[in-house]
């Protein structure tokens, strides 16, 4: 899913291990699209990602703005914000303590 986010030219890519500090997932993964029209195509190619490796029942919230969208895929929690909306709740900051990985972009 990485490859697929640098692809469609998602911006600082963040991936957060959660394994063993939340029971809400294992993984999420924050990352920026440029505008509301990016955010919403890049939240749409991780929908047909995730439905294409059997996981078609994500849950999503945020599609009809896209300012941020969360994308629910159990294990892994997907968001893709525009950038001031992502500085604003700066969800990196709360999940410190966690381990992370930044992709390159």
């Amino acid at each position: 899913m990485l490859a697929r986010l640098d692809d469609m030219k998602a911006e600082d890519t963040v991936t957060i291990d959660l394994t063993g500090k939340s029971s809400i997932a294992d993984m999420m993964v924050v990352t920026s699209g440029r505008s509301n029209r990016h955010v919403g195509s890049i939240a749409d190619r991780v929908l047909e990602d995730l439905a294409a490796a059997g996981l078609s029942d994500a849950r999503v919230e945020g599609m009809p703005h896209c300012d941020w969208v969360l994308i629910d895929a159990g294990d892994v929690i997907v968001h893709v914000f525009r950038p001031e909306v992502r500085a604003f709740y700066n969800l990196e900051k709360m999940w410190a303590p966690a381990r992370r990985h930044r992709q390159a972009s």
